[in-house]
């Protein structure tokens, strides 16, 4: 069933723009590819659809991408720690690295100053990254595609080529690309390169704009900044606004044959009751993608994205046999990079492939007029009034990749890097193949799929939970993070693997479109990664149990706990409400607290090192994943009902009652939801955001600007 604020086009009208497209058929699933006319006037049923995009006629419309044939023969791509770059290179560069006036970016102007230095600590100098902004290209699946129309049947695509062939290369403009970058050298990846860092250890990333660079002459398609600009945010690290990479500080972003140094310290906040910095502040899994104003989703989706786990020497040192135990075998580089076996980050992405004859209309691409030279490429819309989702799902940028994995345990660490997906992920065994739904999201299901392995949650994006939390599947919405240890031994019935065994990880969410997830249809069991049994491995690692307490919040109350409410009481409140602004018109489909995104006006003040408690509501039914910048929360209440801790293994957590347990720095609203947080603001001082991760919802004004002001 489509959603009320969508009029559905039929067949006939849909031949009349010469589509092969149609609506799917399948009773199984809803396709995604319900196509919708919103038009200003008589087509749009008044105060269901508000005009997008500068009141321009719109049409969503998406294509079908070209069905993989054969899923789980590409291995899939574990990233590698970048290499820094040697002192001796860094000298011989015009302008070095500093804490001078002037030495954070090209501009050398007094806003690109480092607020602090690391000697301000007590911390060495940063090890020194250089990464590039670059034109590239990039293969989601690089085996056998068949072209179809919506309902799954074969087509012959405009150029002409009928039957199964190799899919064109995809224009992304990535993290070192095609220029070589000191230390690390080749093409662009999706996703870009990784960096393994350590507490206590900074780390300096000079990122260099060179987007306007083309040699391989690549068509740009018709998304990206069209400044070719960039914005390096590093989510969620403890960063000062200059290195934050966020627009309420610095609007223009980067342009071509800019560059910024973003300095991450790599320090965790201070406790309130001991003033030294606190171990249970520390985090596991950051990311980093783009933040330009504007352009956020459609330069994620073309690729600026890049992973950054960090390490806590003292903990979480990434060596199973000390600290925490968890799986992980560390192999230093001698430069102070390092990798790690057994330890696997994850990055969930949906892309759509154009398929040439779909006429889309916003007032980003003209007219509604197709390009049949974008075949089987990415494609990606601005359209605001849901957000973007895809039809093929890929794992770190490979559509349903295979991995091979000892019998031991792994630490697996998940990240949502979807503009608007969200995922219920679990373990499954099928006793048959995965079966063909060509023209559905996903295009491959396990319908016989049966959950045979648990997985032990050991850190949600705030980093290490107080204890395990044993579950059954989890929910992952954009930019959440959510780290497991899966012990490939036996299955959850005590029943050891084998050698050979087939084990798939599977998404039974379905979306039709971004606004938010879907019912749950038994019958949805998209396989994303395969998993083989291989051979035994040692494993020193062990399952674990307790792990890091909760922070406190003030100088008073208790670890793992939150203050009471009469102190909770006694803090500043704000509350802030996300809105549908179509009636304001341009590109303000979302207001918060009655007014879009504004530059330099901020719509909170803290004071440095006051805590605050905030409340955000949801109306209308849309979800929204809200990212605050700077520092984590911890939620108070949902819908008035106070957080409680989960139950410790072996109880299993079902659904998603314990999913605001720990540190956190996207809240997530699902629906028409009322939650308040509790947050600090300390170390730092400047300008800073908080936004929605639904990226096509935060590109179209549901983004904040607050500065964060000394005492």
């Amino acid at each position: 069933m489509a959603p009320t604020n969508r009029l559905l086009i039929n067949r006939r009208d849909l031949l009349k723009w010469g589509s092969a497209a149609l609506v799917g058929s399948s009773g199984l699933l809803r396709s995604s590819l319900a196509f919708a006319q919103s038009r200003v006037g008589p087509f749009c049923p008044p105060g269901e659809i508000e005009p997008p995009c500068q009141g321009a006629d719109a049409i969503e419309a998406f294509p079908t991408s070209p069905f993989v044939l054969y899923p789980f023969t590409e291995e899939l791509p574990i990233p590698t720690a970048l290499r820094p770059v040697p002192l001796t290179e860094v000298n011989r560069w015009s302008r070095r690295p500093g804490p001078g006036l002037g030495q954070q970016a090209s501009d050398g102007t007094v806003f690109s100053t480092h607020q602090f230095w690391p000697s301000a600590f007590n911390l060495p100098d940063p090890i020194i990254y250089r990464i590039r902004l670059d034109v590239d290209e990039h293969a989601f699946s690089s085996g056998k595609v068949q072209p179809i129309d919506a309902a799954g049947r074969p087509v012959i695509p405009p150029d002409g080529i009928a039957g199964p062939r190799t899919l064109p290369m995809s224009t992304i403009y990535g993290f070192n690309g095609t220029g070589k970058a000191i230390g690390e050298g080749g093409r662009a990846t999706f996703p870009g390169p990784m960096i393994r860092a350590e507490y206590n250890r900074p780390v300096l990333v000079r990122f260099e704009n060179h987007l306007d660079d083309n040699p391989k002459y690549l068509s740009r398609g018709d998304f990206g900044s069209p400044q070719l600009g960039f914005l390096t945010h590093l989510h969620n690290a403890h960063t000062a606004p200059e290195s934050d990479g966020n627009p309420h500080h610095r609007p223009a972003g980067f342009l071509p044959k800019e560059w910024v140094d973003n300095l991450y310290l790599n320090m965790p906040p201070k406790d309130p009751l001991t003033g030294k910095p606190d171990p249970a502040e520390k985090q596991c899994f950051w990311w980093f993608h783009d933040h330009f104003e504007g352009h956020t989703g459609a330069n994620v989706y073309k690729g600026m994205v890049g992973l950054m786990p960090i390490c806590d020497p003292d903990f979480d040192c990434g060596d199973e046999t000390k600290g925490a135990r968890l799986p992980g075998v560390r192999r230093d580089n001698g430069d102070g990079s390092f990798d790690l076996d057994y330890d696997i980050p994850l990055a969930l992405f949906d892309c759509r492939l154009d398929d040439g004859v779909t006429p889309h209309q916003d007032c980003h691409n003209g007219f509604g007029q197709v390009e049949a030279m974008n075949w089987g490429k990415t494609f990606f819309r601005h359209f605001p009034n849901h957000g973007f989702v895809g039809d093929l799902f890929t794992v770190n940028g490979k559509a349903y990749p295979v991995l091979e994995v000892k019998r031991r345990k792994y630490r697996l660490r998940f990240l949502d890097a979807s503009i608007s997906r969200v995922y219920e992920l679990s373990l499954m065994s099928s006793t048959g193949r995965p079966q063909a739904a060509p023209g559905t999201d996903g295009q491959w299901l396990i319908p016989d799929g049966e959950q045979c392995m648990r997985l032990t949650q050991i850190a949600s994006e705030g980093g290490l939970l107080p204890y395990a939390i044993l579950r059954n599947s989890f929910r992952l919405w954009p930019a959440k993070r959510r780290e497991f240890v899966v012990d490939f031994t036996r299955y959850m019935d005590g029943t050891p693997t084998t050698k050979g065994d087939a084990i798939y990880l599977t998404n039974t969410l379905a979306m039709e479109d971004g606004r938010k997830p879907d019912s749950t249809d038994p019958s949805y069991k998209v396989p994303m990664l395969k998993f083989v049994i291989g051979d035994d491995a040692p494993d020193n690692s062990v399952m674990p149990t307790n792990l890091l307490p909760l922070p406190r919040i003030l100088n008073s109350g208790p670890l793992n706990g939150l203050p009471d409410k009469s102190v909770l009481d006694s803090l500043p409140h704000r509350t802030f409400d996300l809105q549908r602004g179509g009636s304001a018109g341009g590109e303000i489909e979302w207001l918060i607290n009655d007014f879009p995104f504004r530059l330099g006006k901020p719509l909170a003040l803290p004071i440095q090192g006051r805590p605050e408690v905030w409340t955000i509501k949801s109306g209308g039914g849309w979800g929204h994943p809200m990212h605050i910048h700077q520092e984590e929360h911890r939620i108070i209440s949902r819908n008035g009902i106070p957080v409680g801790l989960p139950p410790r293994p072996p109880a299993v957590v079902t659904g998603t009652e314990f999913d605001d347990i720990g540190k956190e720095d996207v809240v997530v609203l699902d629906g028409s939801e009322e939650v308040t947080l509790v947050r600090n603001f300390r170390t730092f001082d400047g300008c800073y955001v908080a936004h929605c991760h639904n990226l096509a919802h935060e590109d179209h004004s549901m983004m904040f600007g607050w500065s964060l002001l000394e005492p």
